[in-house]
């Protein structure tokens, strides 16, 4: 089973402006909604709070301990923030059903090093930076791993299609999709041009001097 991280949370009454003094005093407003539960309002300690999103992200286990001794497990949907403190503002949790598949995006994280960059011949550009999948709650995990290390000639690519996750993994992200692939590095042009652009300048300017000191000799 996927880990589960414990929050403690309980219920919470305040509501509307009063949710100000909610935060002053070191509380952080929650949501907890879901397809076979009422939307409920909650609150949390806001550092408790702050280490377990840092531990579980929007795609880990969380389990609820509300004190009613139910088995409440979630993960994270919206977290909201100030605008210019970035403290949390107010977090959307989803109860989900450890029997029921879900659909949910799992962050892609590249490993390695392929020999074209090493040479300094080829650049490696990262794809998509997360893949859809459908799977049950037990089976989540925390990020897919793709080592690009295999990446050895130039224009080699990793696409959705040669992702290996198992039985028990669906992938909804459609197979075409680019993970990762290396270009050349392209060489510097050198302008050559700009120049003899300059010379011309000075050929035109010199012999339109010529032609006017020739006018004003005639002059005379």
């Amino acid at each position: 089973m996927a880990e589960e991280i414990l929050l403690s949370v309980k219920p919470r009454q305040v509501i509307g402006k009063q949710v100000r003094a909610l935060r002053r005093e070191g509380w952080i407003p929650l949501s907890v909604y879901g397809a076979h539960v009422e939307t409920r309002s909650m609150q949390a300690e806001e550092r408790t709070l702050r280490n377990v999103l840092n531990k579980a992200g929007t795609n880990r286990l969380i389990r609820l301990d509300t004190g009613d001794g139910g088995q409440h497990v979630v993960i994270t949907r919206e977290i909201q923030r100030e605008p210019i403190s970035g403290k949390f503002w107010h977090v959307d949790f989803m109860e989900i059903s450890l029997t029921e598949k879900m659909d949910i995006d799992i962050p892609v994280v590249l490993q390695g090093v392929p020999p074209p960059t090493k040479s300094g011949e080829g650049l490696l550009i990262h794809g998509l930076e997360q893949v859809t999948v459908r799977l049950l709650p037990t089976d989540l995990i925390p990020e897919i791993v793709v080592d690009v290390s295999g990446l050895v000639s130039l224009n080699d690519t990793i696409k959705v299609s040669d992702l290996k996750l198992g039985d028990k993994i669906e992938i909804l992200t459609s197979p075409d999709e680019m993970l990762a692939k290396i270009i050349p590095v392209k060489e510097e042009v050198v302008e050559t041009e700009a120049p003899a652009a300059t010379a011309e300048v000075e050929v035109v300017g010199k012999a339109k001097k010529e032609e006017q000191a020739e006018e004003e000799e005639a002059k005379k």
